[in-house]
């Protein structure tokens, strides 16, 4: 590389974004990268991320509660059309293959899960979820990062990986962080760019500042697993047939980056759209079809390859949405929320605890039952052996009868 390419880099490089010459997906990758040993046989964990604040209630419908009706006369969904469950409950009709799910034993539904002090903000409520905290508590890592940065040994190379092109805070640690990659064959390609070779051979053949030395060592770094992934995801592409969309092709990705032996304990995957304020039934009708069809062929996918049985998949919102509807038939942003658990060895399937009681609420809001840390610790310390005091910093308590 000539030497004013070089300090054109090093300039560039310098700007607070750093993003005019590296792709996103570099800004995800710490020195944890993703591990070159043999294959793990251990647990995973896919979360699956409803952006929007999806409506519980017209998710898991009480449609033998006569406050629900009386709280959306034109919204709530007519009993006769509920896919009915149990206690009362039962799935919005649009959620089909979900029942599916449900009737052969791979579906936990919490209800009520949230958290004191619940923030109506989407941008803070979901952050709060990310990395754990307390209403009044700000932190720079995620939940999941920090489970990253607990990990020993050969552990300590896992990655975590989202598909999307940029990181949610879940995934950052301190030390260690996920990486972001939608296509595994683009991705390759963009590392493998010419430019960036040349950058990350420079940075091995001679001395660089100290401001720009992490951010070469991070191409390299990149490359490598960039190059690993390709090399992976040679062995197995699902002939699986999955429904149309982002969504569902994002999870596609997922059960082939499983089948092919990627070692990654933890996968995440987002849904958008869900911030239904004004005519919400077929808005959300539409999503929750998306999102049961994507998860049915994902689960069937995962059974084929016999990978389902070491997987969780945990399915949440940042927030629920308010009892009753507006006078835009859609819903304002709410407080505590139902949250799916989906695998093949759940201790409890089923409905896990009592629907929302609409008979006590919070100025219009539902009170919560189950804070989601609790469950968030269940997973780290029951699924994927992580020390859940350590990384949610000793708050919370294990749920008996989940995984």
């Amino acid at each position: 590389m000539a030497k004013s390419s070089r300090r054109e880099f090093i300039k560039m490089s310098a700007l607070a974004s750093g993003m005019l010459l590296v792709p996103n997906f570099l800004h995800g990758l710490d020195r944890g990268g993703l591990s070159l040993l043999a294959n793990s046989n251990g647990k995973r964990l896919v979360v699956i991320q409803l952006s929007g604040g999806n409506d519980g209630l017209n998710t898991v419908v009480p449609y033998q509660n006569d406050l629900y009706y009386k709280a959306r006369p034109s919204l709530a969904i007519p009993s006769r059309e509920v896919l009915t469950l149990g206690k009362g409950l039962g799935l919005n009709p649009a959620m089909e293959k979900m029942r599916l799910l449900y009737d052969q034993g791979y579906v936990s539904i919490l209800n009520s899960v949230g958290y004191p002090d619940p923030d109506r903000s989407h941008f803070r409520s979901m952050d709060i979820w990310h990395s754990a905290s307390a209403s009044d508590e700000y932190l720079s890592t995620g939940w999941l990062g920090r489970y990253l940065d607990s990990l020993s040994g050969p552990s300590a190379n896992y990655a975590a990986i989202e598909v999307d092109d940029t990181l949610s805070l879940a995934l950052k640690g301190a030390q260690y962080t996920g990486i972001a990659v939608q296509d595994v064959k683009r991705f390759f390609q963009a590392t493998n760019d010419q430019f960036l070779k040349q950058a990350a051979q420079l940075h091995a053949e001679e001395h660089t500042h100290h401001q720009v030395d992490y951010l070469y060592k991070t191409l390299i770094d990149t490359q490598q697993s960039a190059g690993y992934l390709q090399e992976k995801t040679k062995v197995y592409r699902s002939k699986k047939e999955y429904p149309n969309g982002e969504f569902a092709r994002h999870l596609k990705t997922i059960a082939e980056l499983i089948a092919s032996g990627v070692e990654s304990r933890v996968y995440y995957a987002s849904l958008t759209g869900f911030d239904t304020h004004v005519r919400q039934a077929g808005q959300q009708a539409n999503l929750l079809r998306e999102l049961s069809e994507g998860l049915y062929s994902f689960v069937e996918d995962l059974k084929q390859q016999q990978e389902f049985d070491n997987t969780v998949i945990m399915v949440f919102s940042e927030f629920g949405r308010r009892v009753a509807q507006n006078a835009s038939n859609g819903t304002d942003h709410g407080t505590a929320n139902n949250l799916f658990l989906i695998g093949g060895k759940l201790k409890q399937a089923g409905i896990y605890n009592e629907g929302p009681n609409l008979q006590d609420l919070d100025q219009g809001d539902l009170r919560y039952s189950i804070d989601f840390r609790d469950i968030y610790a269940t997973l780290l310390h029951n699924w994927l052996d992580g020390n859940a005091a350590g990384i949610l910093g000793g708050k919370t308590q294990v749920l008996s009868g989940l995984v």
